[in-house]
């Protein structure tokens, strides 16, 4: 092929590309995460409010064992972070919840990470955590009647130890969904490549030229 051709043709193949196809990939990794953070969030503040209703808060009832002694429910609330750190500033952590969150958003579907599906989920996942913890940490759950110190609290529930000596700090379902989330991102980091981004750079942009590589092979 003559090589004057090849501008014209590259052209050609750019606007063959249509960005509707770029924008529904994205719509539909919109849907799969917006639907595992809602989801996520809502099972994390039910299973809140269920447990509280009926375990009542901290200290009225004893622990109701599923495998004694080693996973049970028991509520609790925690002022503070992991581990119960910086506790009484509830009002930081939310604020640093909302700039994750947004952080999320723009780095999904402004920077296109959305095209891979493994971090649209371990960032739906996040979100979903994120989202039960803040509702928390803003105090909508909070009542008068509650000390005060718990106003930005976090509300936990499962008990988990393997024995006496050693007892897990009572976490939520939206912690094991930051775990869970946090992990994959984890694995991603460590192991790059397996579930990344589309190397296709017509993928995420109609108006890329054509590798060489292709070119190449089309006029032979």
């Amino acid at each position: 092929m003559d090589a004057s051709d090849r501008p014209e043709e590259s052209s050609d193949r750019s606007h063959n590309v249509p960005p509707v196809a770029d924008e529904a990939s994205l719509l539909g990794r919109a849907a799969v995460y917006f639907t595992l953070a809602i989801t996520g969030a809502a099972l994390d503040l039910w299973s809140k409010h269920f447990v509280f209703a009926t375990r009542g808060i901290p200290g009225q009832k004893d622990i109701w064992w599923v495998i004694e002694p080693y996973f049970g429910i028991e509520t609790a609330v925690n002022p503070g972070a992991l581990f119960g750190m910086g506790a009484g500033k509830g009002t930081v952590f939310a604020a640093m919840s909302v700039f994750a969150l947004v952080g999320i958003l723009v780095w999904l579907f402004r920077f296109r990470a959305a095209h891979s599906l493994w971090l649209t989920v371990a960032l739906g996942l996040v979100t979903g955590g994120i989202i039960g913890n803040l509702y928390d940490r803003l105090g909508f759950w909070w009542t008068p009647d509650y000390p005060q110190s718990w106003s930005s609290g976090v509300r936990d529930w499962i008990l988990w130890r393997i024995n006496e000596k050693w007892t897990w700090p009572n976490f939520n379902i939206a912690d094991s969904l930051l775990v869970v989330g946090a992990g994959m991102l984890l694995y991603q980091s460590v192991f790059p490549g397996q579930f990344g981004l589309t190397t296709d750079p017509q993928a995420t942009d109609p108006q890329a030229e054509p590798s060489e590589t292709t070119n190449d092979a089309e006029s032979s």
